[in-house]
């Protein structure tokens, strides 16, 4: 059985009970037009639209007219808005069928299955667009869903990350090499480690000019790099031209500030992956640098999370963008990273939630495609079951997904007798 056949198999399955409460069957774009109506919208830039009716024509968002006729949905009394983005997922990052995380020794249609799994919990939890960094696996399951075969959210990713060792790394044609293969590859994002992994201490792997390197030279082809990073690699990142940094922890207020003056987007983490670690850890341990040590670091360190982000949400002109890095256990609770934006770092709740649409939608450079509810956008559209911004815990509440004008989840509350 090939992967896609498993990936496949597994979405016939899942579909099949939400599509019978959706009343739909995901996958086909409708025919004719599809009438959402709405008492309250958020726009995803900002703005809140008040007692409209969104039109839907062939998978995107044609007009918002209050008169237009024939309504499909009726979603009064919800809190609309774009699907979510979340710009740092890793999705085939699963237990297995003995409880603990897969690594590369499981059987591959088992990794299918549990990479189709997530896009599906995904997917329900109201994130739409995705960006899967770290495996080259994600390919399959990303064409996979562009294909309409399997259920999830839009995928992009980076395939297999570049690993930096230092000098030993390789010559200047050697990174440019490695940037330029997973290009031909099919890469959408070149992700970049500039550090060591938190928990073997977070030191840096690449130089400054090594960075340079191969930030440029996935500009030169047209991608974004992404570059985990801690301590003084943020600014160095930031000095080297890559577009997005991610964790920043044990970096300060003026490589924040670098970050700013570059133009690139930035995001901590501050309320699922740590969290979600810590409660899963019998699952973990032992596994790779997932040590005991490991843990007692990530617990310790997580107020400098905080102290972090606290610091981005006041610097001048950064650029933050909503970023979860969900590993196993923590895929389908991606939503919980707004909780902790607002609470530990001070964002506003309107501030976290745009930094999932238009903002998060500008950094993939797909602010003409995403990350609102305007003519000419996909019709990616989720509700909330309450005002997120009077009380933040809607946002575990999605009552309905659309994704590119095709209804994958529609809960609505009983009807009293």
């Amino acid at each position: 059985m090939t992967m896609r056949s498993v990936l496949l198999a597994l979405s016939l399955g899942a579909v099949t009970v939400e599509a019978a409460a959706a009343q739909e069957v995901p996958g086909a774009v409708p025919a004719g037009p599809v009438v959402i109506q709405a008492d309250r919208v958020l726009d995803g830039r900002g703005g809140v639209i008040r007692d409209t009716r969104i039109v839907i024509e062939h998978g995107k968002i044609a007009r918002l007219d209050p008169h237009a006729a024939g309504v499909t949905y009726d979603l009064r009394g919800y809190a609309v808005l774009p699907g979510w983005i979340d710009v740092h997922v890793h999705i085939g990052s699963h237990f297995g069928r003995d409880g603990r995380l897969a690594t590369d020794k499981e059987p591959p249609a088992e990794a299918a299955l549990g990479a189709a799994a997530n896009a599906w919990r995904t997917l329900m939890a109201g994130f739409t667009t995705v960006q899967s960094v770290g495996e080259a696996a994600d390919k399959t399951l990303r064409d996979a869903i562009d294909a309409g075969g399997v259920p999830g959210p839009r995928i992009l990713t980076s395939l297999d990350p570049i690993i930096g060792r230092g000098d030993s790394t390789g010559s200047e044609e050697q990174l440019r090499a490695m940037v330029r293969e997973r290009a031909e590859r099919g890469a959408d994002v070149i992700k970049i480690f500039a550090s060591k992994s938190q928990r073997v201490g977070a030191g840096p792997t690449f130089t400054e000019a090594q960075l340079a390197i191969l930030c440029g030279e996935a500009k030169a082809r047209g991608l974004r790099t992404l570059v985990h990073a801690y301590r003084s690699s943020v600014s160095a990142a930031a000095r080297a031209g890559c577009s997005q940094i991610e964790h920043g922890t044990y970096a300060d207020s003026a490589d924040v500030a670098e970050v700013a003056r570059a133009g690139a987007y930035f995001s901590p983490q501050v309320g699922l992956v740590v969290q979600s670690y810590l409660e899963n850890k019998a699952h973990y341990l032992g596994i790779g640098n997932y040590t005991e040590e490991g843990f007692a670091i990530m617990a310790r360190d997580l107020p400098l999370d905080y102290a972090i982000c606290r610091a981005a949400v006041a610097t001048p002109g950064l650029k933050i963008v909503f970023s979860t890095d969900a590993t196993a256990g923590a895929h389908g609770r991606n939503a919980e990273e707004f909780l902790g934006r607002v609470k530990e770092c001070g964002q506003s709740p309107m501030a976290a939630l745009i930094s999932a649409n238009s903002v998060n939608a500008a950094s993939l450079g797909m602010a003409d495609r995403l990350g609102a509810i305007a003519p000419g956008l996909e019709a990616d559209i989720i509700a909330l079951d309450g005002n997120p911004l009077e009380d933040l815990t809607a946002v575990r509440r999605v009552v309905f997904v659309m994704k590119g004008g095709v209804v994958y989840k529609w809960a609505a509350r009983p009807t009293k007798p």
